[in-house]
């Protein structure tokens, strides 16, 4: 797959909320996620099955999810961007807006690096 591909497919699933599908047919085994320095939660991971339990993670956290929406991703070479923006209850602290721009890096036909940019609260 080219990156338009993967970029296609990957904002496909995550508009289903099949975020580990998406990880598990697309990334790399050796692929980074990033989060802001400032996360008040989730940290950068190295490796598939460590970004697998970030997501598994952030999932445990969620009481529900009222909205999801995913953008059309922009490619540019090996890179892409989309934004998503979810409308969640969080356990223990009620329901929250969120918003951010997911930058990936794409390398041999697969994603080798995620970061993600918001402002944390």
């Amino acid at each position: 797959m080219n990156t338009k591909e993967i970029a296609t497919r990957l904002a496909a699933l995550c508009r289903e909320g099949k975020y580990e599908t998406a990880q598990e047919e697309l990334f790399s085994k050796d692929a980074v996620s990033k989060e802001p320095d400032d996360s008040p939660g989730l940290k950068t991971v190295r490796g598939l099955d460590s970004i697998k339990e970030k997501g598994r993670h952030f999932q445990s956290m969620l009481e529900a999810v009222h909205s999801n929406a995913v953008s059309d991703p922009i490619v540019a070479g090996d890179t892409f961007a989309v934004s998503m923006i979810m409308d969640v209850t969080m356990k223990g602290v009620g329901r929250v807006p969120m918003e951010e721009i997911a930058v990936y890096t794409v390398k041999d036909g697969k994603v080798v690096e995620e970061e993600f940019f918001y402002k944390a609260n």
